[in-house]
């Protein structure tokens, strides 16, 4: 649990420089206690370390996050090509001005379903789908 949300911390303050750190680190304990537990999490582990991580709660993929020094190395694809054996569809939200994150889920397939504003932060987010 530790491991993943050092993971989970440390690439959310990279990828979210659009929102203040104290908030990322306001959100530990939540995911510690509610979100990571409720959801089914498959660690990706290189050489007895985790490095990357996804979570599904139901068909929304709730979290796919990379340990940044990890990232750009094809952890992340294969963390989604494994996401996707798991459920015939799946949806996701990702903020609209996490432009890397947006380009990487339409490289694989998912498309933009509609635009909403997150209740927690005031950020424009995408949900976007893989299909039916």
């Amino acid at each position: 649990m530790d491991a993943v949300l050092d993971i989970w911390l440390t690439a959310s303050i990279k990828a979210h420089d659009f929102i203040a750190p104290s908030f990322w680190e306001s959100q530990v304990k939540n995911m510690r206690k509610v979100y990571i537990p409720a959801s089914e999490t498959h660690v990706y582990m290189q050489n007895a370390r985790a490095i990357g991580f996804y979570a599904l709660s139901g068909n929304t993929l709730a979290a796919l996050f990379v340990a940044p020094e990890y990232q750009g190395r094809g952890v992340g694809k294969a963390l989604l090509a494994h996401a996707k054996t798991q459920r015939e569809a799946l949806t996701l939200s990702v903020y609209k001005e996490n432009g890397a994150s947006c380009q990487f889920y339409l490289a694989h397939g998912f498309e933009v379903i509609r635009e909403q504003t997150d209740a927690h932060t005031g950020h424009l987010e995408y949900i976007m789908s893989t299909g039916t």
